[in-house]
């Protein structure tokens, strides 16, 4: 019998996954355990793995599309099984008896489910953990038996790890870990069934409160959960069928759709190849369809060239403009085109964040002008004994560290209810990549050397650029640096990077004229601006703090003291 392969929930903040890359095709014979695609989520790209074993008989989701949690992605069974059914009653919205059980359930509590919802939300903001969840292993699975446990409480963890196998009702797998940590907290005992989406256990830094993560957990789940059901039903509805209309401009696309299949006077045609004939100015009946029964197909209008035969047309609006303007305008033959991609994964983290920082954050902005005359000179020297390149950025990190030493009031996150002075100083550092911006963090800046933090830049870096950052390289930042000197930017602002109070952009080194003992000469000059959160830090800490980063790189060798 078919099963149908649907979107897991790799992390517990997980909302919809991306499909990087199929790595089986449609007729492939596959077992359980072989890897099906690779699913980029909102922190990571993740193997998805079978959980059936026969032939892959329909793939629902294109690479590059996204997919919500539970959402259908692939249908396997035997050779040769007939699908359509399932496929029919997948498009019409899944299984109806369950939807109206669920809406009668929902209905039932009344104005219970209404008073829980009014309960105040436990805010879990500031707490550095995360839920590991029973994920839905299989379409028909409802719980799974923790066959065994293969690490402890206290433990520390890393993404990818195996942190306990899982009996399902077809097979027992490996429940592996997406997240780095100290495993806190193991919910359930060896042999105890786990219905899916319950808590199995908690990861996170040793002195978080997971205890309150439990609770709010619990108190979503028992109050205001249930509510929400019967919505996000409809919304998946919706979904599916705006998914379905999407290739229609209008219904009497449709409606010829229909015509057009039905009868032999119309030209067969797809509202996706009649929307983009319409949008490119393609006359239909000249051209030939590829389809069934000669319909005509998007890659029949994408490959379609027209044939000249407008210039009569041509030639009599150039005379007649002629005619008004005394001036024979030559006709330009132009075609409006234009490109559409879906947003990755990290484009829509982006935005999401830096969307709540700018609108939530009262942000306020310090420009300074630093002299790098010394600093030039110094990293020469530098590099002359270095047994890795130093650049302008290393020392930019290193004397910031060194800033906020003197500066901790500066050195703080903003948790909402409260504002953690961090003691400890670890520097994001924003890097370019294809897909938007990645911050990688060097750790305990103040105590590492040049050469040390100039290493560790490029490591980052390049692990960045090739998509082979784990959590535990971009989580912790308590202060962020954005440089872009190197592509010729004098001065910028940058958007902080929460929950960091503020974030320091760097613009290129130029020279310029300068006052120097009374007279002008040539100087080298850095313009740094500082975004301030000024919910957590005012513009006298914040000119504070400038002023020693200014002090700190007009003189290099303090920041070695």
């Amino acid at each position: 019998m078919a099963e149908v392969i649907r979107m897991p929930k790799m992390s517990d903040t997980m909302e919809e996954g991306v499909i990087a890359s199929w790595q089986v095709k449609e007729g492939d014979k596959i077992s359980s355990g072989d890897v099906l695609a690779e699913v980029e989520t909102d922190k990571a790209t993740m193997d998805l793995e079978a959980f059936e074993e026969g032939v892959l008989l329909h793939i629902g989701i294109k690479e590059g599309e996204a997919v919500p949690v539970d959402g259908v992605i692939a249908i396997v069974g035997e050779e040769g099984e007939d699908i359509s059914d399932l496929l029919k009653e997948l498009s019409d919205g899944g299984s109806s008896n369950s939807e109206e059980s669920e809406d009668e359930d929902t209905s039932s509590e009344g104005d219970e489910s209404t008073s829980d919802t009014d309960d105040e939300d436990i805010d879990t903001s500031d707490i550095d953990a995360e839920l590991v969840l029973m994920p839905k292993m299989s379409d028909t699975m409802e719980e799974g038996v923790i066959a065994s446990w293969q690490v402890e409480e206290g433990a520390e963890v890393s993404s990818g790890d195996i942190l306990a196998e899982v009996e399902t009702d077809k097979a027992t797998m490996e429940l592996e870990s997406y997240n780095d940590g100290v495993l806190l907290y193991i919910g359930k005992k060896e042999g105890e069934a786990v219905p899916v989406d319950d808590v199995i256990a908690i990861i996170g830094d040793k002195d978080a409160d997971w205890k309150k993560l439990l609770k709010a957990h619990e108190a979503k789940k028992n109050g205001g959960g249930e509510s929400k059901k019967p919505e996000s039903k409809v919304e998946k509805k919706e979904k599916s069928s705006s998914s379905s209309d999407a290739p229609s401009s209008s219904s009497s696309s449709s409606s010829d759709k229909s015509s057009n299949s039905n009868s032999d006077d119309r030209i067969k045609v797809s509202p996706l190849a009649k929307k983009i004939a319409e949008d490119k100015g393609i006359d239909l009946s000249e051209v030939k369809g590829s389809g069934d029964n000669g319909r005509i197909v998007k890659r029949d209008v994408e490959d379609f060239k027209p044939k000249a035969k407008s210039k009569p047309e041509e030639k009599k609006s150039s005379s007649d403009k002629q005619q008004d303007t005394g001036y024979k305008i030559p006709s330009v033959v132009g075609e409006e085109s234009y490109d559409e991609k879906n947003i990755s994964q990290m484009r829509k983290t982006i935005a999401k964040r830096l969307s709540e920082s700018k609108f939530t954050a009262p942000h306020f902005y310090l420009t300074m002008e630093i002299n790098m005359d010394k600093a030039i000179e110094a990293r020469k020297s530098m590099n002359d004994m270095s047994p890795v390149k130093i650049s302008f950025n290393d020392m930019v990190i290193k004397a910031v560290a060194a800033a906020l030493r003197q500066h901790p009031n500066v050195n703080v996150s903003w948790l909402g209810d409260k504002m953690r002075i961090n003691h400890h100083i670890n520097i994001g550092m924003a890097v370019a990549v294809e897909e938007g911006l990645l911050v990688p963090v060097i750790r305990f800046a103040d105590n590492k050397s040049l050469a040390h933090i100039a290493s560790e830049t490029k490591e980052l870096g390049n692990k960045a650029k090739n998509k082979e950052l784990q959590p535990k390289d971009w989580e912790g930042s308590t202060f962020t640096v954005s440089n872009l000197g190197m592509f010729g930017i004098e001065e910028f602002t940058a958007i902080i990077n929460p929950p960091d109070a503020c974030i320091l952009a760097v613009g290129g080194i130029k020279q310029t004229a300068i006052v120097k003992d009374g007279e002008l000469a040539v100087g080298n000059v850095m313009k740094v601006t500082l975004s301030c959160d000024h919910r957590a830090v005012d513009g006298a800490v914040g000119s504070a703090f400038l002023q020693t980063l200014k002090n700190l790189l007009e003189d290099p060798v303090r920041i070695l003291i």
